[in-house]
């Protein structure tokens, strides 16, 4: 299966082919609007054995070549790039050490190896590409990606989550000049990464849910664009999400589709709204709080668990009376005493835009007063069911609840009752809470 090359004449339905030809048109936009991406070409093949130095060369991209990889992705793909980017020009290795951060001191180590570099190659999943495509982004440079995992989605985003002092935050980055997936290598990546990509393409109906309801009610950017994209394959993915694990090819191809299909949605809004939303919150808190000797999980698994999470709390606000919002409890002085000195600035910095006073609240209960019928329609018809989805999950055996995490169910319902005051995004945790309607016990 080979898939997205703006001039392949033979691929003109496939919507990956489609969308880098800019040939799809914009629901968003006017007739003649059509939608665009940055990335000049996206391969997904059962196998790019002997194709990586023609692949690179076809993007126009120059040597020096400074090739990224771990110990594990080097073995599993890095050696093989290196090899074959050695005849075309020359290179550098650059070998991280086991298990990389995605943080700033990281980001600076790596941009010092890399500057006589003329562009970077990752090979890797969610932690080297994100450190590649910001540090390219630093230095003005070009970089592609040779995936080794369907971990997560951020393969066609041209944002970054790097950590900075002890917060994830989603940076401007450079986007891929060509991704390549190689469906062999994928099938072949430990099972949890799998798994870790199925979870992290689940949540697409909580956050457009989230997202939805805060342009619903404040009127924000909301765009249905990125979401049309990923109606087919997503579809298929869920319907077969067990032959993940038995090494299906094809329905491998589904996911990475829709990891490729998801960064291609965030690059074309500008951020990662349509794809991190409420359940990405409790992920991130995690992260940013976690309990002393937790076996951290992937990114993805998390996202598994904490969408199971949303979808449930999604279901019971709009099948449920209509909320009544009071003024936050959340001041200033909370999150400095919960997350400490620095942290506990940088998160009321982002609390604080979306705080509800009482003048706020007063004009939020008189809009859903007139409008809660319509939001719950509209919302209704984005979602799918928390049962579908933790079957989708189960199947594949992916993590549905906390403790399939390794975390207690106090540590979790801390989580998900703060997670909302890290990042200016209002979800249904925010109109939950404000409501007196978390009820965290009954969503666990």
């Amino acid at each position: 299966m080979l898939s997205g090359s703006p001039g392949d004449k033979t691929k003109d339905q496939d919507i990956i082919a489609r969308l880098l030809a800019g040939t799809i048109p914009d629901p968003d936009g006017e007739e003649t609007d059509v939608l665009t991406v940055p990335t000049q070409q996206v391969v997904i093949a059962d196998s790019l054995v002997d194709q990586e130095a023609v692949l690179v060369r076809n993007l126009g991209i120059e040597p020096p070549f400074a090739v990224v990889s771990d110990p594990l992705t080097r073995e599993v793909l890095g050696d093989r790039v290196e090899r074959a980017l050695a005849s075309i020009g020359r290179i550098f290795k650059i070998h991280l050490g086991h298990q990389p951060k995605a943080d700033m001191e990281t980001v600076d180590a790596l941009e010092r190896e890399t500057t006589m570099a003329s562009s970077l190659i990752a090979v890797g999943s969610g932690t080297i590409n994100d450190l590649c495509k910001f540090v390219a982004h630093k230095q003005n440079k070009p970089y592609a990606v040779f995936a080794t995992a369907p971990s997560m989605n951020g393969y066609t985003s041209v944002n970054a989550a790097i950590s900075e002092y002890g917060l994830k935050k989603s940076l401007p980055a450079t986007a891929a000049k060509g991704v390549f997936m190689d469906l062999g290598v994928l099938a072949e990546a430990p099972v949890r990464m799998i798994r870790s990509g199925l979870g992290d393409s689940v949540c697409r109906p909580t956050a457009q849910s989230d997202w939805l309801l805060s342009h619903l009610l404040f009127g924000g950017m909301y765009r249905l664009a990125p979401f049309s994209l990923l109606q087919e394959d997503e579809e298929a993915l869920l319907a077969e999400s067990e032959a993940l694990v038995s090494g299906d090819l094809e329905a491998m191809g589904h996911l990475a589709r829709t990891l490729i299909l998801s960064g291609f949605g965030m690059t074309i809004c500008g951020g990662s709204y349509p794809a991190s939303q409420g359940e990405h919150l409790i992920s991130h808190y995690v992260e940013m709080m976690p309990p002393a000797s937790w076996d951290e999980a992937f990114h993805g698994e998390q996202i598994a668990v904490t969408t199971c999470v949303m979808a449930r709390l999604q279901e019971r606000i709009l099948t449920g009376p209509r909320p009544r919002v009071k003024p936050s409890m959340v001041d200033r002085h909370t999150l400095i005493s919960h997350y400490g000195a620095e942290t506990g600035e940088a998160c009321w910095k982002e609390f604080s835009l979306k705080r509800v006073d009482a003048e706020k609240a007063e004009q939020l209960n008189a809009q859903l007063e007139q409008t809660w019928p319509d939001i719950c329609d509209q919302i209704s018809r984005t979602t799918i069911s928390s049962r579908q989805i933790e079957s989708a999950l189960a199947r594949a055996g992916a993590p549905t609840t906390c403790t399939d995490i390794k975390l207690s169910r106090a540590f979790f319902r801390d989580a998900v009752s703060h997670a909302r005051e890290i990042r200016n995004r209002y979800t249904f945790l925010d109109l939950a809470a404000d409501a007196g309607r978390l009820d965290v016990d009954a969503l666990l």
